[in-house]
Protein backbone atom coordinates (compact mmCIF):
# COMPACT_ATOMS: atom_id res chain seq x y z
CA UNK A 1 0.00 0.00 0.00
CA UNK A 2 1.57 3.48 -1.04
CA UNK A 3 1.98 6.45 1.03
CA UNK A 4 -1.62 7.68 2.23
CA UNK A 5 -2.19 11.43 1.38
CA UNK A 6 -3.08 12.77 5.12
CA UNK A 7 -6.80 12.83 5.71
CA UNK A 8 -7.65 16.68 6.40
CA UNK A 9 -9.39 17.87 9.94
CA UNK A 10 -12.68 17.19 9.95
CA UNK A 11 -12.49 13.72 8.20
CA UNK A 12 -14.25 10.95 9.45
CA UNK A 13 -12.76 7.80 10.96
CA UNK A 14 -14.94 4.70 10.85
CA UNK A 15 -14.47 2.20 13.46
CA UNK A 16 -15.70 -1.61 13.30
CA UNK A 17 -16.06 -2.36 16.59
CA UNK A 18 -17.94 -0.92 20.15
CA UNK A 19 -15.63 -2.10 23.26
CA UNK A 20 -12.98 0.42 25.04
CA UNK A 21 -10.51 0.08 22.49
CA UNK A 22 -13.11 2.07 19.67
CA UNK A 23 -13.46 4.38 22.96
CA UNK A 24 -9.61 5.02 23.64
CA UNK A 25 -9.32 5.18 19.52
CA UNK A 26 -12.08 7.82 19.13
CA UNK A 27 -10.94 9.73 22.04
CA UNK A 28 -7.43 9.76 20.71
CA UNK A 29 -9.18 10.69 16.89
CA UNK A 30 -10.99 13.87 18.53
CA UNK A 31 -7.56 15.57 20.06
CA UNK A 32 -5.89 15.11 16.26
CA UNK A 33 -9.61 17.06 14.81
CA UNK A 34 -10.94 14.18 13.77
CA UNK A 35 -14.73 12.67 13.77
CA UNK A 36 -15.65 8.83 14.38
CA UNK A 37 -18.49 7.20 13.46
CA UNK A 38 -18.81 3.37 15.26
CA UNK A 39 -20.48 0.54 13.60
CA UNK A 40 -20.96 -3.06 16.03
CA UNK A 41 -24.46 -5.42 16.62
CA UNK A 42 -26.84 -4.16 19.42
CA UNK A 43 -24.75 -4.42 22.67
CA UNK A 44 -23.18 -2.31 25.23
CA UNK A 45 -21.53 -0.44 23.14
CA UNK A 46 -19.44 2.15 25.26
CA UNK A 47 -17.09 3.68 22.15
CA UNK A 48 -20.50 5.28 21.00
CA UNK A 49 -20.42 7.58 24.05
CA UNK A 50 -17.08 8.85 21.75
CA UNK A 51 -18.00 8.44 18.61
CA UNK A 52 -20.36 11.59 16.29
CA UNK A 53 -22.66 8.39 15.28
CA UNK A 54 -23.01 5.19 15.71
CA UNK A 55 -24.50 2.14 14.07
CA UNK A 56 -25.90 -0.70 15.92
CA UNK A 57 -26.39 -3.37 13.17
CA UNK A 58 -25.34 -6.64 12.21
CA UNK A 59 -21.91 -7.41 10.55
CA UNK A 60 -24.18 -8.98 7.73
CA UNK A 61 -26.69 -5.94 6.77
CA UNK A 62 -25.37 -4.63 3.53
CA UNK A 63 -27.41 -1.78 3.44
CA UNK A 64 -26.10 -0.55 6.83
CA UNK A 65 -22.88 -0.96 5.84
CA UNK A 66 -22.68 0.76 2.37
CA UNK A 67 -24.53 3.66 4.47
CA UNK A 68 -21.68 3.62 7.06
CA UNK A 69 -19.01 3.68 4.47
CA UNK A 70 -20.46 6.79 2.89
CA UNK A 71 -20.05 8.27 5.92
CA UNK A 72 -16.21 7.67 6.25
CA UNK A 73 -12.89 8.53 4.90
CA UNK A 74 -11.29 6.07 6.41
CA UNK A 75 -12.24 2.52 8.09
CA UNK A 76 -10.08 0.86 10.75
CA UNK A 77 -11.13 -1.91 13.31
CA UNK A 78 -10.69 -2.18 17.30
CA UNK A 79 -11.00 -5.63 17.74
CA UNK A 80 -9.84 -8.98 15.77
CA UNK A 81 -13.17 -10.59 15.33
CA UNK A 82 -15.57 -8.64 13.03
CA UNK A 83 -16.84 -10.84 9.67
CA UNK A 84 -14.14 -10.55 7.35
CA UNK A 85 -16.86 -10.08 4.55
CA UNK A 86 -18.22 -6.99 6.59
CA UNK A 87 -14.53 -5.31 6.25
CA UNK A 88 -14.85 -6.77 3.00
CA UNK A 89 -17.57 -4.44 1.96
CA UNK A 90 -16.19 -1.21 2.77
CA UNK A 91 -14.40 0.36 -0.64
CA UNK A 92 -10.83 -0.92 -0.53
CA UNK A 93 -8.96 2.83 -1.01
CA UNK A 94 -11.51 3.42 2.39
CA UNK A 95 -9.77 0.67 4.42
CA UNK A 96 -6.79 1.72 6.55
CA UNK A 97 -5.37 -1.96 6.28
CA UNK A 98 -6.85 -4.88 3.61
CA UNK A 99 -8.54 -7.92 5.63
CA UNK A 100 -5.96 -10.04 5.31
CA UNK A 101 -4.08 -9.82 8.66
CA UNK A 102 -7.89 -10.13 10.32
CA UNK A 103 -8.11 -13.36 7.71
CA UNK A 104 -5.02 -14.59 9.39
CA UNK A 105 -5.56 -13.44 13.55
CA UNK A 106 -9.14 -15.02 13.27
CA UNK A 107 -8.09 -18.71 13.22
CA UNK A 108 -5.54 -20.05 15.34
CA UNK A 109 -3.98 -22.51 12.98
CA UNK A 110 -3.26 -20.40 9.84
CA UNK A 111 -2.00 -18.12 12.36
CA UNK A 112 0.45 -20.26 13.08
CA UNK A 113 1.49 -21.42 9.65
CA UNK A 114 1.37 -18.04 8.53
CA UNK A 115 4.17 -17.15 11.80
CA UNK A 116 6.21 -20.64 11.41
CA UNK A 117 6.66 -20.17 7.55
CA UNK A 118 8.13 -16.39 8.64
CA UNK A 119 10.68 -17.89 10.83
CA UNK A 120 8.81 -17.97 14.26
CA UNK A 121 8.64 -20.92 16.70
CA UNK A 122 5.13 -21.41 17.92
CA UNK A 123 3.97 -23.90 20.44
CA UNK A 124 3.48 -27.57 19.90
CA UNK A 125 -0.01 -27.83 18.04
CA UNK A 126 -2.20 -29.71 16.04
CA UNK A 127 -5.67 -29.53 14.66
CA UNK A 128 -8.98 -31.21 16.59
CA UNK A 129 -11.80 -32.08 14.92
CA UNK A 130 -13.37 -34.79 16.90
CA UNK A 131 -12.70 -36.74 20.13
CA UNK A 132 -10.40 -39.14 18.00
CA UNK A 133 -8.06 -36.01 16.93
CA UNK A 134 -8.02 -34.74 20.69
CA UNK A 135 -6.87 -38.05 21.65
CA UNK A 136 -4.49 -38.66 18.76
CA UNK A 137 -3.26 -35.21 19.90
CA UNK A 138 -2.89 -36.02 23.71
CA UNK A 139 -0.85 -38.87 22.65
CA UNK A 140 1.38 -37.02 20.25
CA UNK A 141 1.98 -33.64 21.98
CA UNK A 142 1.11 -34.69 25.54
CA UNK A 143 0.32 -32.83 28.94
CA UNK A 144 -0.12 -30.47 30.10
CA UNK A 145 -1.28 -28.67 27.35
CA UNK A 146 -4.54 -26.30 26.18
CA UNK A 147 -7.49 -26.83 23.84
CA UNK A 148 -9.33 -23.95 22.25
CA UNK A 149 -11.50 -23.00 19.37
CA UNK A 150 -9.56 -22.31 16.21
CA UNK A 151 -11.82 -19.09 16.04
CA UNK A 152 -13.13 -16.67 18.54
CA UNK A 153 -11.75 -17.54 21.56
CA UNK A 154 -10.82 -14.17 23.79
CA UNK A 155 -9.58 -13.29 27.00
CA UNK A 156 -9.86 -17.11 28.36
CA UNK A 157 -12.82 -17.87 26.75
CA UNK A 158 -13.15 -21.16 24.67
CA UNK A 159 -10.61 -22.82 25.94
CA UNK A 160 -9.98 -25.91 28.21
CA UNK A 161 -7.35 -26.59 30.01
CA UNK A 162 -5.49 -30.11 30.80
CA UNK A 163 -3.41 -31.14 33.28
CA UNK A 164 -2.99 -34.63 32.50
CA UNK A 165 -4.00 -37.54 31.05
CA UNK A 166 -6.95 -38.33 33.34
CA UNK A 167 -7.86 -34.70 33.08
CA UNK A 168 -8.26 -35.44 29.32
CA UNK A 169 -10.69 -37.90 29.88
CA UNK A 170 -13.13 -35.38 30.61
CA UNK A 171 -12.53 -33.15 27.89
CA UNK A 172 -14.66 -33.78 25.10
CA UNK A 173 -14.89 -31.93 21.72
CA UNK A 174 -16.96 -28.91 21.82
CA UNK A 175 -18.67 -29.81 18.14
CA UNK A 176 -16.03 -26.32 16.75
CA UNK A 177 -12.90 -26.66 14.97
CA UNK A 178 -9.73 -26.42 17.97
CA UNK A 179 -6.69 -26.33 17.89
CA UNK A 180 -4.45 -28.52 20.70
CA UNK A 181 -1.59 -26.73 22.64
CA UNK A 182 1.25 -28.13 24.16
CA UNK A 183 1.95 -25.97 27.42
CA UNK A 184 5.38 -23.98 26.79
CA UNK A 185 7.95 -23.92 29.35
CA UNK A 186 8.13 -20.20 29.84
CA UNK A 187 10.16 -17.93 32.29
CA UNK A 188 7.98 -14.83 31.78
CA UNK A 189 5.29 -13.39 29.41
CA UNK A 190 5.18 -9.88 27.25
CA UNK A 191 4.21 -8.31 24.08
CA UNK A 192 6.22 -6.69 21.14
CA UNK A 193 3.83 -3.65 20.14
CA UNK A 194 4.60 -2.37 16.65
CA UNK A 195 3.19 0.96 14.73
CA UNK A 196 3.71 0.67 10.99
CA UNK A 197 2.28 3.73 8.71
CA UNK A 198 1.42 3.14 5.28
CA UNK A 199 4.67 3.35 3.33
CA UNK A 200 6.30 0.79 5.55
CA UNK A 201 7.75 2.60 8.14
CA UNK A 202 7.97 0.84 11.67
CA UNK A 203 8.28 2.01 15.13
CA UNK A 204 8.36 -0.70 18.14
CA UNK A 205 7.14 0.79 21.90
CA UNK A 206 9.10 -1.04 24.80
CA UNK A 207 7.91 -4.35 25.97
CA UNK A 208 6.48 -4.87 29.29
CA UNK A 209 6.59 -8.52 31.63
CA UNK A 210 2.70 -9.21 31.69
CA UNK A 211 1.08 -11.15 33.72
CA UNK A 212 -2.48 -13.05 33.07
CA UNK A 213 -4.65 -15.16 35.09
CA UNK A 214 -6.93 -17.43 33.71
CA UNK A 215 -6.49 -16.67 30.21
CA UNK A 216 -7.06 -12.89 30.61
CA UNK A 217 -4.49 -10.04 31.13
CA UNK A 218 -4.11 -8.36 34.36
CA UNK A 219 -0.73 -6.98 34.84
CA UNK A 220 1.91 -4.94 32.67
CA UNK A 221 4.99 -3.65 34.23
CA UNK A 222 8.00 -2.09 32.69
CA UNK A 223 11.39 -2.85 33.16
CA UNK A 224 10.50 -5.89 32.28
CA UNK A 225 13.63 -8.08 33.54
CA UNK A 226 16.51 -9.18 31.59
CA UNK A 227 15.51 -12.13 29.62
CA UNK A 228 12.62 -10.07 27.99
CA UNK A 229 15.32 -7.48 26.86
CA UNK A 230 17.42 -9.96 25.38
CA UNK A 231 14.74 -11.87 23.34
CA UNK A 232 12.86 -8.46 22.16
CA UNK A 233 15.47 -8.17 19.37
CA UNK A 234 14.03 -11.10 17.88
CA UNK A 235 10.81 -11.13 18.99
CA UNK A 236 10.65 -7.65 17.14
CA UNK A 237 12.23 -8.76 13.86
CA UNK A 238 9.33 -11.08 13.46
CA UNK A 239 6.84 -8.51 14.36
CA UNK A 240 8.23 -6.63 12.09
CA UNK A 241 8.23 -9.50 9.04
CA UNK A 242 4.57 -10.16 9.76
CA UNK A 243 3.33 -6.66 9.79
CA UNK A 244 5.25 -6.09 6.40
CA UNK A 245 3.85 -9.59 4.75
CA UNK A 246 0.32 -8.35 5.81
CA UNK A 247 0.85 -4.70 4.56
CA UNK A 248 -0.51 -3.77 7.59
CA UNK A 249 -1.12 -0.43 8.49
CA UNK A 250 -1.81 0.94 12.10
CA UNK A 251 -0.56 -1.12 15.54
CA UNK A 252 -0.37 -4.26 15.77
CA UNK A 253 0.69 -6.84 18.80
CA UNK A 254 2.54 -10.05 18.87
CA UNK A 255 2.46 -12.09 22.25
CA UNK A 256 5.76 -14.15 22.77
CA UNK A 257 6.69 -16.59 25.66
CA UNK A 258 10.53 -15.52 27.22
CA UNK A 259 11.92 -19.48 27.28
CA UNK A 260 15.43 -20.54 28.12
CA UNK A 261 15.32 -21.32 24.22
CA UNK A 262 14.44 -17.71 22.82
CA UNK A 263 11.09 -16.11 22.06
CA UNK A 264 8.18 -18.63 21.48
CA UNK A 265 5.38 -17.01 19.79
CA UNK A 266 1.48 -17.23 21.76
CA UNK A 267 -0.90 -15.33 19.12
CA UNK A 268 -1.08 -11.69 17.62
CA UNK A 269 -3.66 -9.03 17.66
CA UNK A 270 -3.86 -7.11 14.30
CA UNK A 271 -5.21 -3.77 16.43
CA UNK A 272 -4.23 -1.83 19.44
CA UNK A 273 -3.60 -4.17 22.57
CA UNK A 274 -4.34 -4.12 26.08
CA UNK A 275 -0.94 -4.78 26.73
CA UNK A 276 -0.54 -1.09 25.70
CA UNK A 277 -2.38 0.66 27.71
CA UNK A 278 0.42 2.07 29.79
CA UNK A 279 1.48 4.04 26.67
CA UNK A 280 -1.15 6.87 27.02
CA UNK A 281 0.30 8.24 30.08
CA UNK A 282 3.72 6.29 29.69
CA UNK A 283 5.19 7.12 26.56
CA UNK A 284 5.93 10.04 24.15
CA UNK A 285 2.97 9.04 21.61
CA UNK A 286 0.50 6.38 23.16
CA UNK A 287 -0.75 3.36 20.99
CA UNK A 288 -4.11 5.15 20.28
CA UNK A 289 -2.51 7.87 18.72
CA UNK A 290 -0.31 6.43 16.46
CA UNK A 291 -2.86 4.36 15.24
CA UNK A 292 -4.88 6.60 14.37
CA UNK A 293 -1.38 8.90 13.21
CA UNK A 294 -1.29 5.98 11.20
CA UNK A 295 -4.35 4.82 9.10
CA UNK A 296 -4.82 8.73 8.37
CA UNK A 297 -1.47 9.17 6.45
CA UNK A 298 -0.08 11.63 9.91
CA UNK A 299 4.36 11.04 10.66
CA UNK A 300 3.74 8.69 13.40
CA UNK A 301 4.77 9.83 16.85
CA UNK A 302 7.89 8.74 18.70
CA UNK A 303 7.17 6.06 21.07
CA UNK A 304 10.15 6.44 23.86
CA UNK A 305 9.12 5.43 26.96
CA UNK A 306 8.80 8.52 29.30
CA UNK A 307 9.37 6.85 33.02
CA UNK A 308 11.70 4.66 35.02
CA UNK A 309 8.76 2.30 36.13
CA UNK A 310 5.55 1.32 34.76
CA UNK A 311 2.76 -0.87 36.47
CA UNK A 312 -0.73 -0.75 34.33
CA UNK A 313 -2.90 -3.23 35.74
CA UNK A 314 -6.79 -4.14 34.79
CA UNK A 315 -10.05 -3.76 36.60
CA UNK A 316 -11.97 -6.48 36.43
CA UNK A 317 -15.73 -6.90 37.70
CA UNK A 318 -16.75 -5.79 40.86
CA UNK A 319 -13.33 -3.87 41.38
CA UNK A 320 -14.83 -0.81 39.52
CA UNK A 321 -17.41 -0.27 42.04
CA UNK A 322 -14.39 1.19 44.40
CA UNK A 323 -12.11 2.24 42.12
CA UNK A 324 -12.83 6.11 42.58
CA UNK A 325 -10.45 5.01 45.73
CA UNK A 326 -7.62 4.69 43.99
CA UNK A 327 -7.51 8.10 43.32
CA UNK A 328 -6.79 9.01 46.89
CA UNK A 329 -3.26 6.99 46.11
CA UNK A 330 0.11 8.68 46.56
CA UNK A 331 1.89 8.60 43.22
CA UNK A 332 -0.95 10.18 40.81
CA UNK A 333 -2.60 6.88 39.39
CA UNK A 334 -3.88 6.99 36.35
CA UNK A 335 -7.27 5.40 36.75
CA UNK A 336 -9.25 5.02 33.64
CA UNK A 337 -13.06 3.45 33.39
CA UNK A 338 -14.65 2.44 30.41
CA UNK A 339 -18.36 3.34 31.21
CA UNK A 340 -19.34 -0.11 30.85
CA UNK A 341 -23.22 -0.30 31.98
CA UNK A 342 -23.42 -3.84 33.66
CA UNK A 343 -20.59 -5.63 35.69
CA UNK A 344 -19.67 -9.24 35.56
CA UNK A 345 -17.15 -11.61 37.34
CA UNK A 346 -14.21 -11.42 34.47
CA UNK A 347 -15.23 -8.12 32.85
CA UNK A 348 -12.53 -5.67 31.84
CA UNK A 349 -14.54 -2.52 33.50
CA UNK A 350 -11.26 -0.40 33.09
CA UNK A 351 -7.57 -0.09 34.30
CA UNK A 352 -5.07 2.02 36.25
CA UNK A 353 -1.65 3.38 35.12
CA UNK A 354 0.91 3.73 38.14
CA UNK A 355 4.41 5.69 37.21
CA UNK A 356 7.57 6.23 38.82
CA UNK A 357 10.24 9.03 38.19
CA UNK A 358 10.38 10.58 34.71
CA UNK A 359 13.18 9.61 32.78
CA UNK A 360 15.21 12.35 31.01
Amino acid sequence: MADRSPLPPGSTIGIFGGGQLGRMLAMSALQLGYRCIGYAPAGDNVAAEACADFFENHWADREALAAFAAKCDVVTWEFENVLVSAVAAIPAERLASAPRALEVAQDRLNEKRFVEDLGGRAAPHMRVESDEDFAQAIERIGTPGILKTVRDGYDGKGQWRVRDWQEAQGVRFPGRRCIYEGLVDFEAEFSVILVRGSGGQIRFWDSTANTHEGGMLVQSVLPAGDLIVEQVGAARELAGKVADALSYVGVMTLEFFATKDGPVFNEMAPRVHNSGHWTIEGAATSQFENHVRAICGLPLGETATRFATIDMRNIVGEQALTAHAILSEEGEPHLHLYGKREVREGRKMGHVTRVGARLK
